[in-house]
């Protein structure tokens, strides 16, 4: 029997142990009988402790990675061409930092996951504009120059590769409670792991991912 066994179970063994040896000497093969049964109860407690311990195990397991997968870290598989050359068509994975979920922590350059207001799915965007900055908002190779003013608790968010990306342009800005995180790191497909840099940061400057 594996000691961790015997350690949960020490004291049980013990007393049983030591009451039919003791009767043997005194009472002859009657008493033999009782220690069987000391035994069976011992390996009764045993088993009804079993389940006991694998369904602490089980909860607490599922609590942590709820927590990890909530507040921590989210890894995603990413495809689609609106982040080239930042992301490739499909392939990658990429790691989300839930840390800053809602926007908390997020600057303008940063590359985010949040959920697209006009549907149901979960779209990869860069950040180019917070409460209170004036973004353009057409492309810039559009006729229009005119610009908005993003409303306090939104964000404008658009894809590295304009022809082919729907964001801010389409369903203007974005509520932060809609922001899932922060996009820290890639794996391509051949599993070269790479590091997510916000591009207006200096090389020098410590990231808050």
């Amino acid at each position: 029997m594996p000691p961790f066994r015997i350690s949960a179970f020490g004291q049980p063994f013990r007393r049983f142990a030591s009451t039919g040896a003791g009767s043997v000497g005194r009472q002859g093969g009657a008493s033999a009988g009782g220690g069987g049964g000391g035994g069976r109860e011992a390996r009764d407690t045993i088993f009804l402790h079993r389940p006991l311990r694998l369904i602490i195990f089980t909860t607490k397991y599922l609590a942590f990675t709820h927590l990890f997968l909530e507040y921590g870290f989210w890894p995603s598989p990413a495809s689609g061409p609106s982040m080239l050359p930042t992301f490739e068509v499909m392939g990658e994975w990429v790691l989300v930092s839930k840390w800053h979920r809602l926007g908390r922590g997020v600057s303008v350059g940063d590359v985010v996951a949040y959920n697209i207001p006009i549907n149901d799915e979960v779209g990869v965007k860069r950040v180019i504009g917070l409460p209170g900055d004036y973004v353009l908002v057409n492309s810039p190779e559009s006729a229009s120059d005119a610009m908005i003013q993003v409303p306090q608790g939104h964000c404008w968010v658009i894809g590295d590769n304009l022809p082919a990306s729907r964001d801010s342009r389409l369903f203007g800005p974005v509520p932060l409670a809609l922001i899932r995180g922060k996009i820290i790191a890639r794996a391509k497909p051949n599993w070269d792991f790479q590091w997510v840099r916000n591009p207006l940061r200096s090389p020098d400057q410590p990231s808050d991912a």
